[in-house]
């Protein structure tokens, strides 16, 4: 039976100390795509993913990220082409999946992103900023807590709506501190920072949307294999023109990733996520639980992942 499958890449936080390694060991289009990469960006993406210390630093994370999932989803096309349904990524994740739509070259995607990491850096160079997840507490009260919380001056919004009860919120780290209280004042079960020297999908980054909207008019094309779901919106898309306008808006509003899962569900039968980890599959399993997602993260898992849709 035809199933109807979503594509999903993953973002920012999947990243890991020997990540792309299985593939680049076992195929020869792996290897040719980071040499490729390699040329482009003049990193050594073998050598980042081995242990380099700059895999943790945003310009470097973006890029690494990004090329191992499309390494991920070009090996499982040339083993079992699929048309999908839609295509879907978790913040950066979009970049990826409008990648694998063939909206953009993967070369240009690494440099695209690159930059935008450089400029993510750079927004956030002046201030300490951050990232903290909240859990226990619905969107919308998410949302009311924030207001409160910027009425009194914190600089504090919601970032990614990932599932129910899981939201990560962005701004400044010391108002973020302040406010771990607040939040547990008003139910949430915890409030916890997390390991990011950036505040993405927030007002912090409004000095990056100019420059990244240029990179991106000269990079991207109308050549949707199939339509890409906008974070901002969560709704499809499958023009150039709507892709620049949600992703120069994707830096500074929230990533509605639960809702977009939520929005597709009907027209799916099964999700495969791409790249490193298996964050999204973790995700989906507490949104859409009847849906199942299968990952391809490595070498055997693609073989599994193929043999299983072969059958």
């Amino acid at each position: 039976m035809k199933k109807n499958i979503a594509m999903l890449f993953p973002g920012q936080g999947s990243q890991s100390i020997g990540m792309g390694l299985s593939f680049y060991e076992h195929y020869e289009l792996a290897r040719e795509m980071f040499w490729q990469a390699q040329k482009r960006l003049n990193i050594d993406f073998k050598k980042l993913f081995e242990g380099d210390t700059r895999l943790s630093q945003t310009a470097y994370t973006q890029p690494a990220i990004l090329l191992v999932s499309i390494v991920a989803y070009k090996l499982f096309e040339k083993e079992i082409p699929i048309s999908p349904v839609y295509f879907l990524g978790h913040s950066l994740g979009e970049f990826s999946a409008l990648c694998a739509s063939g909206a953009i070259d993967y070369l240009d995607a690494l440099e695209l992103v690159h930059e935008r990491g450089k400029l993510m850096q750079k927004a956030c160079s002046k201030i300490d900023a951050g990232m903290m997840v909240i859990l226990g507490l619905d969107d919308e009260h998410v949302m009311s807590v924030c207001s409160i919380l910027q009425n009194s001056g914190k600089q504090i919004w919601a970032a990614n709506f990932n599932q129910n009860g899981q939201v990560v919120v962005a701004g400044l780290r010391q108002d973020l501190q302040e406010a771990v209280d607040f939040f547990k004042e008003n139910g949430a079960k915890k409030a916890m920072l997390l390991d990011m020297s950036v505040a993405s999908h927030c007002d912090l980054l409004k000095s990056a949307q100019e420059p990244l909207q240029d990179m991106m008019k000269h990079m991207l094309k109308n050549k949707f294999s199939a339509p890409v779901v906008s974070n901002v919106t969560a709704t499809a898309y499958s023009t150039s023109d709507d892709a620049i306008s949600f992703l120069t808006k994707q830096l500074i509003k929230p990533v509605k990733y639960k809702q977009s899962i939520e929005k597709i569900a009907n027209d799916v039968d099964m999700f495969i996520e791409f790249g490193n980890g298996s964050v999204l599959k973790g995700l989906n399993r507490r949104i859409v639980k009847n849906i199942p997602t299968l990952n391809i993260f490595d070498a055997d898992s693609l073989k599994n992942t193929v043999v299983m849709l072969k059958e």
